[in-house]
């Protein structure tokens, strides 16, 4: 995407702040965007200072509230005197709160942490800045957009899981055309939103081979659910023995609880980036950008994959992200959203409009 405007100025801001490093995280006389790209070797000590005076920072996010409260319980532990206020909600509900809010005129947040789709248009509508963390030097390049108003903290996998009860070690399929197979007719689970891994899947394959294939799998009637969290259950139930789009932590999350499931990529494999941002409004900005401090940094992504979620940071080793991947381009999921909505819809819901997830 083409750089904003704003992506210059906040440019501009940074060399006077690299002129006059002392000035800028006063409280009371920086602006937002001063205090986000500040990196002056007191940085740490004038964010604490900050954040301690604001004494508050507002989150809205679509982590559950079991992986989130975690999370900000141990942020309030490390930095005493500073408080989470957590607003959770669906990625889609995050997204229509906040632009209701900000045309009204009211600037609540302080971060948003949620799906990179929705992390965009925060980014489009110009209520995100960008930031600095010195946590960026463990993130790979996937984690950055190009304009770099959200970086990810957190991926999504989708994977091939399956019930090792109903699946022989010799029958679990090691690519997309064995899913095709006639002895997988209608026990293919697909999460009905995926629509994003489609597109990608088909793009990866090539567009017109890509099709041929998803008209072929559409045709030994796979079964559709919304939801990554059910979908996941029902196949550690056994309801479905294989599932095509579950996401890899979810599946972990399952079998250290017992449940016969397993999960494998298949290639080309995607991946989700989940974002997290500091609002361009914010009414606690050292506060919010040491919420982001936190989890981009080792302690923070070290309980993200506690919570059996895939971290982002190189500086976590985790088993969830140890096979190649390709990361899907929120912008572009944005940008083709409604031809491949149509291609998606008419291919497995009989045309019906797309329902999006509740989680």
């Amino acid at each position: 995407m083409p750089r904003s405007t704003f992506a210059r100025a906040a440019r501009l801001v940074l060399a006077c702040i690299l002129v006059l490093p002392g000035a800028v995280l006063a409280q009371g006389t920086a602006k937002p965007s001063d205090i986000y790209m500040y990196k002056g070797t007191d940085r740490d000590k004038r964010l604490l200072e900050g954040a301690r005076k604001e004494g508050t920072v507002v989150l809205y996010t679509s982590l559950n509230l079991k992986d989130s409260v975690p999370i900000t319980k141990a942020f309030e532990k490390k930095y005493p005197g500073v408080k989470v206020s957590i607003w959770r909600a669906s990625s889609e509900k995050v997204v229509q709160r906040a632009l209701t809010e900000a045309r009204a005129g009211r600037f609540t947040p302080d971060v948003f942490e949620t799906n990179g789709p929705e992390m965009e248009i925060f980014s489009r509508e110009k209520l995100l800045d960008p930031y600095y963390s010195p946590a960026f030097k463990d993130l790979p390049p996937e984690a950055f957009p190009n304009h770099r108003h959200w970086v990810a903290d957190r991926f999504n996998f989708f994977v091939l899981g399956y019930n090792t009860n109903l699946v022989k070690p010799d029958e679990v399929p090691n690519s997309y055309a064995d899913l095709l197979n006639p002895r997988w007719a209608g026990k293919v689970g697909l999460e009905a939103s995926d629509v994003d891994w489609f597109g990608s899947v088909v793009k990866g394959m090539g567009e017109e081979k890509g099709l041929a294939y998803f008209r072929k799998l559409a045709a030994t009637r796979p079964q559709l659910r919304t939801g990554h969290t059910l979908i996941a259950e029902l196949l550690a139930s056994g309801e479905i023995p294989l599932v095509a789009t579950v996401y890899n932590h979810n599946v972990e999350r399952l079998t250290k609880k017992g449940a016969p499931v397993k999960w494998k990529p298949l290639q080309p494999a995607f991946g989700r980036p989940n974002g997290i941002g500091v609002a361009k409004h914010a009414p606690h900005p050292h506060a919010g950008l040491l919420f982001v401090d936190f989890m981009l940094s080792r302690d923070g992504q070290k309980l993200i994959k506690k919570r059996n979620r895939v971290p982002s940071s190189n500086a976590v080793d985790s088993p969830l992200n140890k096979f190649k991947y390709q990361m899907i381009e929120p912008a572009t999921v944005l940008d083709e959203s409604e031809k491949w909505e149509k291609l998606w819809s008419e291919l497995f819901l009989k045309g019906e409009k797309l329902k999006k997830e509740k989680e």
